[in-house]
């Protein structure tokens, strides 16, 4: 609950500095690159084979993660409700009040499937790795040398995916390791 509520209320502080930000170069970069974070992070603190979350941070852990997530993650929503909004904050407003209750919804749903099918979280996580890839090679400092080879653009997605893959597996090992070391 904390966690979506500090989400909403970062939303809307998003919301309002987005098209500041868009003008930013290397911004697609580094959002790229948290997003390989992120979906390594996922794949990194999936449960075990019994079950276990493998993940043993505190509450303001989750609620970190969760705000970084969001404001990576969230960023192309907040753009298009935007645009669609044209200038006006009311509609800016309302676009928000509508579509923030809808994510909170479908995330919990979301969590219930991914208890029950837990190969969910590593498609998602690896999904999240294929955005990034490709939102780093989106970026306007970029755009010349994927024009000048469109398939940098489908490697990067691939790389990406890989990356969180591998990465998120070594963290998950790590973490396995460093529990039978200290199994409190």
């Amino acid at each position: 609950m904390f966690g979506s509520g500090a989400a909403v209320v970062l939303r809307i502080v998003l919301t309002v500095v987005a098209a500041w930000l868009l003008e930013l170069k290397g911004l697609q970069i580094i959002g790229g690159l948290l997003l390989l974070w992120i979906g390594a992070q996922l794949l990194g603190e999936q449960e075990d084979d019994e079950g276990e979350a493998k993940e043993y941070g505190t509450l303001m852990a989750a609620v970190r993660t969760i705000l970084i997530a969001d404001l990576v993650m969230s960023l192309d929503n907040v753009i298009a409700v935007a645009a669609a909004a044209k200038g006006s904050m009311t509609l800016l407003i309302l676009g928000l009040a509508i579509s923030i209750p809808m994510v909170i919804f479908g995330s919990t749903l979301m969590i219930k499937i991914m208890e029950r099918y837990p190969v969910i979280v590593v498609f998602g996580a690896c999904l999240i790795g294929w955005v990034g890839g490709e939102t780093i090679v989106s970026d306007v400092l970029l755009r010349e040398t994927v024009k000048a080879a469109p398939w940098l653009h489908y490697a990067a997605a691939v790389v990406g995916a890989l990356a969180v893959y591998l990465i998120g597996k070594y963290m998950q090992k790590r973490a396995a390791a460093a529990h039978k070391q200290d199994p409190q």
